[in-house]
């Protein structure tokens, strides 16, 4: 009987940054142009390594991917957010809830095997110059960009299903501006035990296994680049990898300050703001300003256009 008068949960609703009422329009205002420049930035990164010749290699080709999979990991959340932050709507359905919380976490595990594999490509153009262009053949690079992809969202699926399968009664109400594990397991009606220990496992599985190895790639290149007996062929190995370790060094070190630091403060909204937002934006800037064949792609590709 006790349960059978409590009404199941079949939306929820997410505040967001309601709790700074007089700044959210303002927050908007600064959102939908980054958000649009995220996107419109890794559209032409997609584009510029279609196009031009110069960038057909396997180095461009997983860029391209992975600003393919900045485009989707940014579109999960902020249009929602910004239709929250004009109070145009802050529910979402029971479904759409869940279905938001999957899709984040499948890209952002794709995102760290992703960069797991660009070291590995790296490490091969480093490591094997001479044979880098018969390792990575065309079918080989698809096979390791579809490698992530797939592991991505198989990771996420247990949780996603024990976080989906507890019960939720009256308490609807989630303290973020998107679907998240912790805060729908905090407002959960059922034990959540047996669902935090499948996000925890996950959670290894999607970012500190792929962390190392990402960190293991770097240490046996920087020991191949000290080996290099010239400093001009130095710089030029360095230069390969230099932009990935800053965008790798910007997405795990944000991702650390959002799940790692202890939760609860008012600002572990903003902090994953930059996690999930700020930083897909710096990625296609670092991407052109530190990589020559990139602007001399895009300067060609202005000229063309205007001509």
């Amino acid at each position: 009987m006790e349960r059978a008068n409590k009404t199941t949960v079949n939306e929820f609703i997410l505040l967001a940054f309601s709790q700074f009422n007089q700044f959210q329009i303002l927050l908007f205002l600064v959102l939908l142009p980054v958000y649009l420049t995220c996107v419109i930035g890794n559209i032409t990164i997609v584009f510029l390594t279609k196009v031009e010749p110069s960038l057909h290699s396997p180095m461009y080709f997983f860029i391209s991917v992975f600003a393919t999979l900045e485009i989707l990991f940014v579109s999960v959340t902020v249009p929602k957010l910004l239709e929250n932050l004009i109070g145009i709507n802050n529910k979402i359905s029971f479904t759409g809830c869940f279905t938001q919380l999957y899709a984040i976490n499948s890209l952002g595990t794709t995102e760290c095997y992703l960069l797991a594999v660009m070291a590995y490509d790296r490490e091969l153009a480093i490591n094997n110059p001479l044979r880098y262009g018969a390792l990575t053949s065309q079918a080989f690079c698809i096979m390791m960009a579809t490698i992530p992809w797939l592991g991505g969202f198989v990771v996420t699926l247990p949780p996603t299903i024990l976080t989906a399968d507890l019960e939720f009664y009256g308490q609807n109400t989630i303290n973020h501006f998107l679907c998240d594990f912790s805060p729908l397991q905090n407002i959960a009606s059922s034990n959540p035990s047996l669902s935090n220990m499948a996000t925890s496992i996950g959670s290894i599985f999607a970012s500190i296994i792929p962390f190392f190895v990402i960190l293991g790639f770097y240490i046996h290149i920087i020991i191949i680049i000290l080996r290099i007996k010239t400093v001009d062929g130095k710089q030029k190995a360095f230069s390969t990898c230099s932009s990935h370790i800053i965008v790798a060094g910007l997405f795990y070190g944000t991702a650390i300050m959002v799940y790692v630091r202890p939760k609860g403060s008012q600002y572990d909204k903003f902090l994953a703001l930059m996690y999930m937002i700020v930083t897909p934006v710096l990625n296609p800037f670092i991407y052109t300003l530190r990589n020559k064949n990139v602007k001399d792609a895009f300067k060609k590709s202005i000229r063309q256009t205007c001509w």
